[in-house]
């Protein structure tokens, strides 16, 4: 029930798994700050959500990605923030916290959760008001 006496909307299958991933002591830790903040700024969400698209195939769809686990950074794109607030770094993290398994290329449909998961963090980085992830 939220302060005003209604009760909100079902949240979908999505958001709750964010909320209990950014739970997590390490995944709370992030938020979008300064340059990775202004990227999303000056570029727009969509512009994003194509770099995610373009990062997520090359580093991370493939059945083994070069320098899995290590091959996301902390910083320099609002996207490689967002993917450790959200656990989709690495196939590791895509295994452990979305059971997406590793050792196989990912598919359109898991690219697409994974891209959504991604560009949800980053909106719900800008919302006011609404619930961190």
């Amino acid at each position: 029930m939220v302060s005003d006496g209604t009760v909100p909307e079902a949240e979908d299958e999505l958001a709750v798994r964010l909320r209990r991933i950014g739970q997590h002591p390490f995944r709370a830790r992030f938020r979008l700050r300064g340059r990775d903040r202004a990227i999303v700024d000056l570029r727009g969400i969509a512009t994003v959500r194509r770099h995610a698209e373009e990062l997520i195939g090359d580093r991370l769809a493939p059945a083994q990605p070069r320098n899995d686990g290590k091959q996301t950074p902390y910083r320099g794109h609002p996207v490689f923030v967002a993917q450790h607030a959200t656990a989709t770094c690495c196939r590791a993290c895509l295994q452990r916290w979305h059971g997406i398994p590793a050792g196989r290329p990912l598919d359109p449909a898991e690219r697409t959760y994974v891209v959504a998961a991604i560009c949800r963090w980053i909106t719900w980085q800008y919302a006011p008001g609404h619930p961190p992830p």
